[in-house]
């Protein structure tokens, strides 16, 4: 580059030599004042839309590799959000269960459940909140990316490669949807949750996502018979059946609930499955009323 402004100068100084000391038409003697200033460098921010072959937990410039989400993939950017205020003043990205963690979890879980159609936590998805790494934050980086990947089932968290994008991906009938399932108990705790159609014999159904109030997972764990409460609400609805006393003896409750480190930055879905253990279940029992799930 300082080669070609030497050659410049050297071509001018020439042409200013062989016209002696007037100028020619258009040229005013200054040699800097008629470039255009240069404009201040862009910061990178990802886009939306875009799908990925790995799940990130920092969002690297060097690891922004994009790749048609028609390809095998394992994640896919549904929303990109700005942190502002407070959350963006720190001097570094927000770390688990800050106030910056939890405020962009809260707003991806919202765009998230519109993408795809639903409250996300209803279908075998995974919600991953990426933040800008330490040196594009210090450069200015604010933006959170909400990605979304498929899941192997309930119980196995294992992303797993798929092929198309999740938007609308848990519209009714979709195959991602939580739907009925036999459980695999010892004890009073459930093992594994296994899914089957709903016209096959089983004995469990999802019903919803309770939203628990915001307390520590600590307390979480001393009052989960409050959230099993909450799940009967949703039995009952679901059924459309009457939400009193006599819902413990129409059916049992299974909860699934985030980890303790999803609970520290604000997710606190848990996820409601109906239960009967004294009979077997051939159709899904939305809407089936007391003739569906009596009092027994």
């Amino acid at each position: 580059m300082r080669r070609w402004w030497a050659a410049l100068a050297v071509g001018v100084t020439a042409v200013l030599a062989l016209g002696g000391c007037g100028a020619p038409a258009g040229v005013d003697r200054d040699l800097a004042d008629d470039w255009p200033a240069f404009g201040a460098p862009a910061a990178f921010v990802p886009q939306a839309g875009a799908c990925h072959p790995t799940v990130q937990d920092v969002g690297y410039l060097s690891g922004w590799n994009p790749v048609d989400c028609a390809a095998a993939h394992r994640a896919e950017t549904l929303y990109v959000g700005t942190l502002t205020g407070p959350d963006a003043g720190r001097g570094a990205p927000p770390r688990a269960g800050s106030s910056g963690a939890r405020t962009a979890h809260a707003e991806c879980a919202t765009q998230v459940n519109k993408a795809v159609g639903a409250e996300w936590r209803s279908g075998r998805l995974r919600l991953s909140v990426v933040f800008p790494s330490t040196l594009a934050w210090t450069g200015g980086a604010r933006w959170f990316r909400c990605d979304a990947s498929e899941v192997a089932s309930l119980d196995d968290g294992s992303v797993i490669a798929r092929r198309g994008s999740l938007r609308n991906a848990l519209k009714a009938g979709s195959p991602l949807a939580l739907g009925c399932f036999n459980p695999k108990l010892s004890k009073d705790e459930v093992e594994e949750m296994r899914p089957v159609a709903c016209t096959a014999k089983h004995h469990a159904e999802f019903v919803g996502v309770y939203r628990f109030p915001d307390l520590s997972y600590a307390e979480f764990q001393r009052t989960t018979l409050r959230a099993h409460k909450g799940c009967r609400g949703l039995i009952a609805k679901y059924v459309k059946v009457p939400n009193n006393s006599d819902m413990v003896y129409r059916a049992g409750t299974i909860i699934y609930h985030p980890y303790e480190e999803e609970w520290q930055d604000g997710d606190r879905g848990v996820q409601c499955f109906l239960w009967v253990s004294d009979r077997t279940l051939t159709r899904s029992l939305k809407g089936g009323g007391s003739k569906a799930l009596p009092v027994t």
